[in-house]
């Protein structure tokens, strides 16, 4: 069964969605701990730069390989 490249940006969408939302949270935690002083809008930059670079690393991956499982199907 093959997966859409509709249904799998919004897969990948979805798991990096919640992995942003963690990321916010646990660097809430984290910057204080290691002495880093960022404001809350510069904590949602900053996740969100990883954000976009995750949602595109996750969906190139998973197009890849769907490639792949089509290949050894054929």
């Amino acid at each position: 069964m093959s997966q859409s490249r509709r249904l799998s940006l919004i897969e990948a969408g979805i798991n990096v969605l919640t992995g942003y939302v963690l990321a916010i949270l646990l660097q809430l935690f984290l910057y204080p701990a290691f002495g880093l002083q960022v404001t809350f809008a510069q904590n949602l930059k900053i996740a969100g730069a990883f954000l976009l670079v995750s949602l595109l690393r996750s969906y190139l991956l998973r197009r890849m390989f769907e490639a792949l499982a089509q290949g050894r199907n054929s």
